[in-house]
């Protein structure tokens, strides 16, 4: 059983369901969970799992195909690890204007801890009523691709 034998503890029940989903015609795509190696390495793998069906369209069970990301994972994480102990204030925002991304020099500076500001909208919440226009129209040239430096 693939399940039971190569996927750790932790994710053998919502591996499964992607498996049984599959297998009821519900496809998952980019599901990302660990495996383990012979050698007892963990290995990150991204899981697309597409019903397969016979010539009649009678399912006869679940492709999957996967990719190992562990090698992204760690990059991501050694990037997270860079931007947290830089000595200089780092924000990110989403698609909607909120935080995602705040490290600890924006920490001291703002007074705000991370968990106080993950989720709010930047400009709204944190920057002062005479620059919200200025900085919300950087921030929206930003998303849309176009740099502002030292502003």
């Amino acid at each position: 059983n693939l399940v039971r034998d190569f996927i750790t503890t932790d994710f053998k029940a919502s591996v499964q369901e992607v498996f049984d989903k599959a297998l009821q015609g519900e496809e998952t795509a980019n599901y990302e969970f660990p495996v383990m190696t012979k050698g007892g390495a963990r290995v990150d793998v991204l899981l697309n799992a597409t019903t397969r069906r016979d010539e009649t369209n009678h399912v006869i069970g679940v492709v999957g195909i996967g990719q190992d990301i562990t090698a992204r994972i760690n990059q991501e994480q050694e990037y997270a690890k860079l931007i947290d102990s830089a000595n200089a204030p780092i924000f990110g925002i989403d698609r909607d204007g909120r935080v995602d991304v705040w490290n600890r020099c924006a920490s001291r500076l703002m007074g705000f801890e991370t968990g106080e500001v993950m989720g709010k909208h930047l400009v709204d919440d944190f920057i002062t009523t005479e620059y919200k226009e200025r900085v919300q129209n950087v921030l929206d040239k930003a998303l849309q691709g176009e740099e502002t430096a030292n502003y």
